[in-house]
């Protein structure tokens, strides 16, 4: 009988085979088992992770991501997107969405904000310096930092779903986008190396974080509604 989850580890984190006939809710209930029975093996670590073997929506992955931690000590740090045609998808949006920021009116702030500050702005924003720890900025469009991002940041806060928070190295407290938000870690640590952009997937309702690590592949982190906050 063949097994419904697979793991193999290696030096660049997790990958998870799943089995792609089972139903969903079975499926689940296979992960968190082995998950729980190799608890002790993994033990308390962070790590990036990769689903392979069956397509998976937005929620499903959160809901397998959800599962995991639920039933060990893992962090998922991150998911490694290795979906061509949604890594396409991705391109495009980000491409329309930064030629958007171009044609529009936004604000530009040169210099660092540092713990205290706050930054308001009623369209988009541009900030070029830092954002530290203990920062605040708030827009109703974009965020795009050019520099290191260690602060909280909200965009869209008048509800608007299609903005988007750049920088061009993540290591944030909070992020919100809309009434969407994900506390990423207290102690600011990189969320990997390189520019990375948080956006929402235009056919879900799951707000992710995407990064191009290498040629066809980006890394997804999961934002929570706001009734989770």
């Amino acid at each position: 009988m063949r097994n419904a989850v697979v793991i193999k580890s290696s030096k660049a984190g997790m990958t998870v085979i799943l089995d792609p006939e089972l139903p969903f809710g079975e499926l689940l209930d296979a992960i968190g088992k082995k998950f729980s029975e190799s608890a002790r093996f993994w033990g308390s670590v962070q790590m990036t992770l990769t689903l392979e073997g069956r397509d998976l929506t937005a929620a499903q992955e959160f809901a397998i991501v959800d599962t995991i931690t639920k039933n060990s000590q893992i962090e998922v740090l991150c998911l490694l997107d290795t979906d061509a045609e949604r890594i396409e998808r991705c391109e495009k949006a980000l491409n329309d969405k930064l030629m958007e920021l171009n044609s529009q009116t936004g604000q530009f702030y040169r210099g660092t904000l540092k713990r205290g500050d706050c930054l308001e702005s009623e369209a988009s924003i541009v900030i070029i310096g830092n954002v530290d720890h203990g920062a605040r900025v708030t827009a109703k469009g974009n965020v795009i930092v050019l520099g290191e991002l260690k602060g909280t940041v909200t965009a869209g806060v008048s509800g608007n779903p299609q903005a988007v928070v750049m920088a061009l190295d993540m290591a944030p407290l909070q992020i919100r986008i809309g009434d969407m938000s994900s506390r990423f870690n207290e102690r600011n640590k990189r969320l990997g190396r390189g520019p990375m952009i948080a956006l929402a997937e235009a056919d879900c309702h799951c707000y992710a974080v995407f990064k191009k690590v290498i040629p066809k592949q980006y890394v997804k982190f999961c934002l929570m509604p706001k009734k989770y906050w």
